[in-house]
């Protein structure tokens, strides 16, 4: 079986070269032109993938080649990108850059080299002419089956500016100038302590900024090259990730499973719930934010990341929706906690009254953090059995006092020696562990039995 789909990888140098504005531009350019655009986000990052979904009116999806193995990332493409005229893939942070001390295992490289598409790299001209020959030179050899066959120009100061870069590239590089943009504040995004402020949380500015990143790419890329370009990725053989082929759906009447969302829960991969259908839950989404109760006949309560540091006030104030969330947990229903959900779970958020489900509170500190962690189970959860291994992503600026319950979730070795995180507490698994759950496709089958267990009236082991 074998798909053809016009791909292409933007990647970059290193973080903050602007690949995120070119990317997200060059989805809307292509999506404007009434081209069907399938987005996708190498690594961990829930952000991005927030205005690429904006700009493709699709979801965006990511391609983390640690949380959800190598062999997985082209199926999982071919999923995401069904139906679509072209995709294009943003990298994270430099090219070659992935797990640390694991070599490429989960770049940009990696990725690219996966599903054998070409590289646009795009550069940070603002401090350079005649060197960023060198640096594409550089890039595009380090890896002969890395195929670096575009470059776009990005924050060029002016027209002379321009054509020292050209004839640098022309003369040194033998990779094809695609593009230039220009400085342009109008397209910056805010930040904040974990970097963009999430789509979701903009509305009109968000849609604003994403039709202005798009007008400026289509003003300075040569769109019709690019487009070429991905129709020269070859065929890919891989058959599409399909989530009824990963897990086994419970027997019975279908659970419900409440899915936590809205601004303060926006972290969230496409695949979780899908799997979780397909291993017979109902998913209902709910905020939150807003929402004064939980859905009717909630047998499971999933509540992801997000930044609820930010609305700590008005989570605190919808009284009857903590309360609601506490009860289901005394009633032994399955409740997963994942970073944020963690938060919200405990007593108090920067002082501020949470569900108080765990004997735990948390408070924002300057200290970010971050990166790769492959854990085991510690304990029996309806998450996880003892002894289950994954591998997830930590990015978070809170810490939780204490930082592991009496009996922690996950357990993994650090450089200084063994670690514990997270709480297991009745039927609640909490932890600040971001999981793709398509690495790790027990996880969702196993939440699904017991809440459908739950549900009935059983209670599994």
């Amino acid at each position: 079986m074998s798909s053809v789909i016009p791909r292409l990888v933007v990647a970059a140098p290193s973080s903050g070269a602007g690949k995120t504005t070119v990317a997200t531009g060059l989805i809307a350019a292509l999506a404007a032109r009434g081209l069907k655009v399938s987005p996708h986000k190498v690594g961990p990052d829930y952000i991005d993938p927030g205005y690429h979904a904006l700009a493709a009116g699709r979801p965006g999806r990511n391609l983390d080649a640690w949380m959800s193995g190598p062999e997985r990332i082209a199926p999982l493409f071919a999923h995401g990108a069904a139906g679509a005229d072209v995709a294009v893939v943003e990298g994270v942070m430099g090219l070659y850059d992935g797990a640390a001390g694991r070599g490429e295992l989960a770049s940009t490289a990696q990725v690219a080299k996966l599903l054998r598409a070409p590289v646009v790299l795009v550069v940070d001209a603002s401090s350079q002419s005649r060197s960023v020959a060198a640096l594409v030179h550089g890039f595009a050899s380090w890896d002969p089956q890395v195929r670096l066959a575009g470059v776009i120009l990005n924050k060029v100061a002016s027209d002379r500016h321009e054509t020292l870069l050209r004839e640098a590239l022309e003369e040194g590089s033998g990779v094809p100038v695609l593009g230039a943009v220009r400085r342009a504040g109008a397209v910056d995004t805010p930040s904040r302590h974990l970097g963009l402020v999430p789509a979701v949380e903009r509305s009109a500015e968000a849609l604003r900024a994403v039709r202005e990143m798009g007008e400026l790419v289509a003003a300075s890329v040569d769109l019709d090259a690019v487009l070429a370009l991905a129709r020269t990725a070859p065929p890919l053989t891989d058959a599409p990730w399909s989530a009824a082929a990963e897990v086994e759906p419970a027997p019975g009447p279908r659970p419900r499973i409440a899915l936590a969302g809205g601004a303060a829960f926006s972290f969230s991969y496409a695949e979780n719930a899908e799997l979780l259908a397909a291993a017979g839950a109902e998913v209902v989404p709910f905020d939150p934010l807003h929402d004064e109760r939980l859905p009717e006949r909630t047998a499971a309560l999933v509540i992801g990341g997000g930044f609820p540091e930010v609305y700590v006030s008005e989570l605190s104030a919808n009284a009857a929706l903590r309360a609601a969330v506490a009860e289901l947990a005394a009633a032994g229903a399955p409740v997963v906690g994942e970073c944020a959900g963690l938060l919200y779970l405990g007593r108090e958020l920067d002082g501020l009254p949470m569900c108080g489900v765990l004997d735990s509170t948390a408070r924002m500190t300057p200290r970010l953090t971050l990166g790769y962690r492959e854990a085991v189970a510690l304990a029996d959860s309806p998450l996880a059995a003892a002894g289950s291994r994954v591998r997830g992503h930590e990015f978070h600026r809170t810490a939780t006092d204490p930082a592991a319950g009496p009996s922690p979730a996950w357990g993994w070795r650090t450089p200084t020696g063994p670690h514990t995180e997270g709480h297991l507490h009745g039927s609640v698994h909490a932890s600040y562990l971001h999981l793709h759950w398509t690495g790790a496709p027990a996880l969702p089958s196993r939440l699904v039995r017991h809440a459908a267990a739950w549900a009935a009236g059983a209670r599994l082991s």
